[in-house]
């Protein structure tokens, strides 16, 4: 059985080598892998650490969390450099020049100088005890699970990248549901790619061996849900292939290098190759209209011939949609229509506003009526009146040559600092849920790339065979719906108006069609 991806099925707590993303804002998340040990020798005491600018996380401390946990940060050793040299000079040994290491002095150094010899340490240093991490007074962060969502927010951007509220809306106008095949043009940073392998995933094609019954019986197998992604740039082709092995999404999701423009949508890694029958086409192409080509109802085409086919093109100018909707018209695409998505979060919240706000956090803690003004007035012409009292007092007891221990302070005078701690105290046991007033603000928007997304509907092949058994179909159905037509009751009372229409205002012919109905009525016809 294939190992479950976490972006399916998560499991309850953070284990060892499982992804996960540190949650430091709404807008700063950082992915990261957990480790037991420092994998790469940096050299911290704790093991492996992920620094952030809210803090040192050891991993020691987010292994065995439950997600959601917010973690505190831990006192970290950050200020040493050249970590490596340091295990170097504690071995005996000196850092070369150029990082080489003795023997292989005519190969040319293709990383930093350091990497060779912190991988020459990392595999002959044994791996010590980890230190206990010690906690920070400051700095926490939240465990999150990875999900496509969170995955958008944190990946590492090596092209712009699809945003939630555009896929979310995308997958939800393509229709594409547990099982669906769908190819996509254009993997980029493959944020889209994540989240459209979760809306297909259906159990991963191992598991998935029970056949079904789909239109002119066709026994197919039960589809599992497969992303076939194309991507042109080589290098961003196989970063991307190593995310979604690590990801455990490789049963799901097929990442291709290769030019669709040129080459169209063929698979050139597999063996044996195995048939396309897509249904939904997500193209991120500069160009989108130089690839329709490839996707009609042609025999070599991998579009499934039995569904129609929905396709998106996501493209930032108007000038390359009117050049996608003028293809799309020319090559049969039906149903086309441009959208643009405009995102705005509203925050509710509860403000409070009052002087028994003040020293805490979220509020506005100015007078909220003229009284507790007055109120805050007063209080501090009682402050100065016992400042100056005091000093009064003070210098009286000087000069009769006291021993200076009355102050002068009077009993009921209340520092600032004793004021705010009272603050903080009557705090614990207040609602504040409950305390202010509701208000509605709109926050900034949502990180989301501006473009226009053009959607349209290639119908599924029909041949003159299709119209024809259509056609008898229909013929049938209506034949049987006449054989089987049965008369509808009909009330006394409809049956009365029927008499007085026929009868044309005649009262006798009235009269005695009324007296057939009675009779018939008590017949029990």
């Amino acid at each position: 059985m294939p190992k479950i991806s976490p972006f399916f099925q998560p499991s309850p707590v953070a284990s060892q080598d499982s992804l996960a993303i540190l949650h430091l804002k709404r807008d700063l998340l950082t992915p990261t892998v957990l480790r037991d040990h420092d994998d790469e020798n940096i050299g911290y005491a704790e093991g492996k650490v992920t620094t952030t600018r809210y803090g040192n996380y050891p991993h020691s401390t987010l292994i065995g969390k439950p997600w959601g946990s917010q973690v505190k940060a831990s006192q970290v050793d950050t200020g040493t450099r050249g970590r490596v040299g340091l295990l170097l000079a504690a071995r005996g040994e000196k850092r070369k020049r150029g990082g080489s290491s003795a023997g292989h002095g005519n190969e040319v150094a293709v990383a930093a100088p350091h990497v060779e010899e912190r991988k020459r340490v990392t595999e002959t240093t044994e791996i010590k005890d980890v230190k206990v991490p010690i906690p920070a007074e400051t700095g926490f962060c939240h465990l999150l699970p990875p999900t496509p969502e969170v995955w958008t927010a944190s990946l590492p951007h090596r092209t712009q990248v699809v945003y939630t509220p555009d896929y979310s809306y995308i997958l939800q106008r393509l229709r594409v549901t547990p099982g669906t095949e769908v190819i996509e043009a254009g993997a980029g940073s493959g944020s889209f790619t994540h989240a459209a392998a979760r809306a297909v995933f259906n159990g991963y094609p191992q598991e998935n061996a029970v056949k079904s019954r789909r239109s002119h019986a066709e026994d197919v197998e039960t589809g599992t849900g497969r992303i076939w992604s194309f991507e042109f740039h080589k290098p961003r082709a196989h970063k991307l292939q190593e995310e979604i092995r690590n990801h455990s999404l490789s049963g799901i999701v097929t990442i291709t290098y290769r030019d669709v423009y040129e080459n169209g949508f063929t698979l050139v890694d597999t063996a044996p190759q195995p048939r396309i029958k897509a249904s939904t086409v997500f193209l991120d192409l500069p160009a989108p209209w130089l690839a329709l080509k490839h996707l009609t109802r042609a025999p070599s085409s991998p579009l499934n011939p039995s569904t129609a086919t929905h396709l998106c093109t996501f493209s930032p100018c108007i000038e390359q949609v009117q050049r996608t909707v003028s293809s799309l018209r020319s090559f049969g695409w039906l149903d086309i229509e441009m959208v643009e998505l405009s995102f705005r979060r509203i925050e509710s919240r509860r403000e409070r506003v009052g002087l028994q706000e003040e020293g805490l956090r979220g509020v506005n803690a100015t007078p909220a009526t003229v009284d507790e003004a007055i109120d805050r007035l007063r209080e501090v012409e009682g402050r100065d009146r016992s400042y100056h009292h005091g000093m009064t007092v003070r210098s009286l007891n000087d000069s009769l040559g006291g021993d200076g221990s009355a102050d002068g302070q009077r009993e009921d005078y209340v520092s600032k600092q004793q004021r705010l701690q009272n603050i903080r105290d009557a705090q614990v046991d207040r609602k504040l849920y409950k305390e202010g007033r509701l208000i509605h603000r709109s926050e900034p928007e949502l990180k989301m790339h501006t473009s226009y997304l053009v959607f349209a509907v290639l119908p599924q092949a029909w041949t003159e065979e299709d119209e024809r058994r259509a056609q008898e179909d229909v013929r049938e159905s209506m034949e049987g719906a006449d054989a089987g037509v049965v008369e509808k009751p009909v009330s006394k009372r409809q049956r009365k108006r029927d008499a007085k229409e026929r009868a044309g205002g005649d009262k006798d012919i009235e009269l005695e069609m009324k007296w057939q109905i009675e009779d018939m009525s008590g017949d029990g016809q």
